[in-house]
């Protein structure tokens, strides 16, 4: 099995030579997934991880834009568009400067298992640019946005590629994108997601991430007759991910004591509360600040520079940042302060080292793919409000986002039960996710 293995990831490092995050999310599917095609002869002999792994169609294009003092800079615009098998392409759009064509054949790779979790008929696409709109102004953003969207409008559609906000993009962004869209194509559709309330938008999208990956830990938590409360929780990032995923561990009685940015990350010892939540929010979203900034208004509260947060004792482990940003050492003492649950809010954000040590310590360990997809659901929702012309209440929407995470932990629960009673919930959502895109494939035919 494992000469198997080896022989599709060397095809695969043949054709996406230099692409190390790709290679990496599709060796992590590969290992649970090729002995799942073997053993079962529906799917044996199709090469369908093969064709998965391929992009339907990879879109690159130059976005120049003029900044405020008139002077011109060319940024490079993506979009990947992985797999249509069971519904339009949806995914985020990321505008940071790490961004290339592997990360984004990553997170669209990633993107098709997610979409295929959530039960909703949705594909999975992932785009955005090198772009970095810190320091920028409104203007200059508005300015890079419409020239993104000048070239991005001809290969997206409600019925076809729906993008959403990522790392970099969110309402602000997402309005100058649908904005020009509309004007472009003289229609109001649904070919955004995140957007503005009073403009197609749906409650709970900016918590939705950040919610459904504190609800799976939850459901994965009560497998045991555990819970939140009382529980001391860290979270990494202290971007929306970040925020909500905070709060909604603190309505639920846990203790959340860390949250960080690429600057280091902040300790508070008395937890993070609504009130200090609540000046995050403001220092981060309206005034664009760092999270350093924390400690001069809570003085008991430590700034660490430069360093991640997984040293801190905890119960509760939520990586919200970016990818790979947990790795092995991290894991070993997470695992040493006593950690029992890691759910991930970001996407990959645990290296190959540190799941295999969460997996050999047998405690609780959420793939992003499964645990974030909160978001990509409730994007579907709104999808579907769109199609209706029509707005859900906060708690109809809560409520729906709620029962979706639970259906995907029983879906992980059913593919990733080991003999032993342990879940492996990579191996759950990877086969779950897969089982789905794959029986659409074979019904379509070599497409």
């Amino acid at each position: 099995m494992q000469a198997k293995i080896d022989a599709f990831m060397e095809e695969v490092r043949a054709r996406n030579a230099h692409e190390p995050e790709f290679l990496q999310a599709v060796q992590e599917v590969a290992e649970t997934v090729i002995p799942y095609i073997a053993s079962n002869e529906i799917y044996n002999g199709k090469n369908i991880l093969l064709r998965m792994v391929e992009p339907e169609r990879a879109i690159m294009f130059r976005v120049p834009w003029v900044d405020d003092k008139g002077e011109i800079h060319v940024n490079r615009g993506y979009r990947i568009q992985m797999n249509s098998a069971i519904g339009p392409y949806k995914g985020g759009l990321r505008f940071h400067p790490s961004v290339n064509l592997s990360i984004l054949k990553f997170l669209a790779f990633e993107q098709v298992f997610k979409n295929s979790l959530t039960t909703l008929p949705m594909g999975g696409g992932k785009g955005g640019s090198d772009f970095d709109p810190k320091g920028k102004s409104d203007d200059e953003i508005m300015r890079f946005c419409h020239s993104f969207m000048s070239e991005l409008f001809r290969h997206i559609g409600p019925n076809t590629d729906v993008p959403a906000g990522d790392i970099g993009v969110g309402t602000r962004e997402i309005g100058y994108l649908f904005g020009k869209y509309r004007r472009m194509k003289n229609e109001f559709t649904g070919v955004l997601t995140g957007k503005g309330i009073t403009w197609g938008g749906s409650l709970i999208r900016p918590e939705a991430t950040g919610y459904g990956t504190v609800y799976f830990a939850q459901n994965m938590l009560e497998t045991k007759g555990d819970s939140f409360k009382g529980k001391i929780v860290t979270v990494s990032g202290s971007g929306n991910v970040a925020q909500y995923a905070t709060e909604k561990a603190v309505q639920l009685g846990a203790k959340v004591i860390t949250l960080s940015d690429s600057s280091g990350y902040i300790y508070d010892k008395d937890g993070i509360d609504k009130e200090k939540l609540a000046f995050i929010m403001e220092l981060k979203n309206e005034r664009r600040g760092r999270i350093n900034e924390y400690v001069d208004k809570y003085p008991s509260a430590v700034f660490h520079k430069g360093k991640t947060p997984w040293g801190e004792k905890c119960d509760i482990a939520l990586p919200c940042a970016t990818q790979n940003e947990l790795n092995g050492d991290d894991a070993k003492t997470l695992i040493a302060n006593g950690c029992v649950c890691v759910s991930e809010g970001a996407n990959m954000p645990s290296t190959p080292e540190a799941i295999a040590a969460f997996h050999d310590a047998k405690i609780f360990f959420a793939p992003g793919k499964a645990s974030n997809a909160g978001g990509v659901a409730t994007s579907g929702l709104e999808m579907t409000q769109n199609s209706l012309r029509f707005n859900w209440t906060r708690e109809e929407v809560d409520e729906k986002l709620k029962q979706i995470m639970n259906d995907i932990h029983k879906k992980c629960v059913q593919y990733g039960t080991d003999d032993n009673g342990y879940i492996d919930y990579v191996k759950g959502a990877n086969i779950a996710g897969f089982v789905k895109v794959a029986d659409a494939m074979l019904a379509q035919g070599v497409v």
